[in-house]
């Protein structure tokens, strides 16, 4: 069976995860109209800057600047903010995992085990995803129970080639599927914290796909930006493997960054965890084998923010992707942020269609 082939089954896959999740209705306040983002700025030092203004910033959709209808400065424990660690032990080798839990306990334990904001704990294997009830700010707590958490060896391993590779890719998306429907219904801002070494990204000069293939998965990467994006969730991807892993591998996700605008540019590199890491305006932090510092780092986002808000023009034709840029009119400074969302035509352009 030629590679291509065997991505039948990981389009079908997909087709049913998108359906799922066009299914799903978040409650939402703002209107549809609206886009709502979680801004974090910084200097190179990567520290987030508090106490700008609303006319500090400038938002351009589609390189067009778009007034800002809402504006709110947030920082620190005050702020409302959820975060999610995710233990991938189906993308990882086994000894990897248990040198994440040693620097995932040391990051549970700093501060005297303080955290700033609640979190919950999630491990991924290849039973399915195990998801703590509630959430905490006790570090200590939340270490003993991710110790007492059972991980047992992976039965599909990095090495057992393409079938290998299909199966922990639709592990990896299931659980980020259920993840997003459990938040998207809650209010504030969500952190999910992947530590995991990336989802296979299935993608290469051999892989081809057909036009019913692309248009499927093309609803997909819609589907899935647009939910992460109403739930207000930002990923990060904190790879474990760091320095261990080749340049070439490392940096093949960024093929993927700039977005998809239609179905003939869908690609499976289009669903990995970096490239929506980096597209919800969170960090692929993979040149580190310091977890527990790429940790601290991807939670030091939370100690100052911007919510912005928008309204966006209607779409000309239905799922139109629109580049955002935020831009802060102070020298030194980079704003941070989701890099674009899918645009719908207004409500009597479609009646009008029909």
């Amino acid at each position: 069976m030629r590679l291509d082939q065997r991505l039948a089954l990981v389009s079908l896959l997909l087709c049913g995860a998108a359906s799922s999740a066009q299914q799903a209705v978040p409650l939402r306040a703002e209107s549809a109209d609206t886009i709502s983002l979680d801004v974090v700025v910084t200097p190179k030092s990567g520290v987030p800057v508090p106490g700008l203004q609303q006319q500090d910033f400038v938002v351009l959709d589609n390189k067009i600047s778009r007034p800002v209808t809402s504006f709110t400065a947030l920082a620190g424990p005050q702020a409302p903010i959820e975060v999610i660690l995710v233990v991938d032990a189906v993308n990882a080798r086994y000894d990897t995992v248990a040198y994440e839990r040693e620097r995932i306990d040391k990051f549970l334990l700093a501060d005297g085990g303080e955290l700033t904001h609640p979190m919950t704990l999630a491990v991924l294997t290849d039973k399915g995803t195990e998801i703590q009830q509630g959430s905490s700010r006790d570090g200590k707590a939340l270490k003993e129970a991710l110790d007492h958490d059972a991980i047992g060896l992976r039965t599909i391993g990095r090495s057992t080639g393409f079938y290998g590779a299909e199966d922990r890719l639709d592990l990896s998306l299931k659980a980020l599927d259920g993840l997003i429907a459990r938040e998207e219904t809650r209010p504030g801002r969500k952190i999910i914290l992947w530590v995991s070494p990336g989802w296979p990204l299935l993608s290469g000069p051999g892989v081809q796909l057909d036009n019913k293939q692309q248009q499927r998965l093309f609803g997909q990467v819609v589907a899935l930006s647009t939910r992460l994006r109403q739930a207000r969730i930002t990923l990060y991807n904190i790879n474990p493997v760091g320095t261990g892993e080749s340049l070439v591998r490392a940096d093949y996700y960024k093929t993927f960054l700039n977005g998809v605008s239609k179905p003939s540019q869908a690609n499976l590199g289009d669903l990995g965890l970096q490239v929506l890491a980096t597209q919800t305006g969170g960090l692929a932090l993979t040149s580190d084998n310091d977890i527990t510092a790429m940790l601290q780092q991807a939670t030091r986002d939370t100690n100052a923010y911007y919510q912005i808000s928008f309204a966006a023009a209607p779409g000309e034709h239905p799922d139109e992707y629109h580049r955002l840029d935020v831009r802060v009119d102070k020298p030194g400074l980079i704003a941070r942020t989701r890099t674009g969302y899918y645009a719908e035509p207004s409500a009597e352009a479609q009646v009008f269609d029909k």
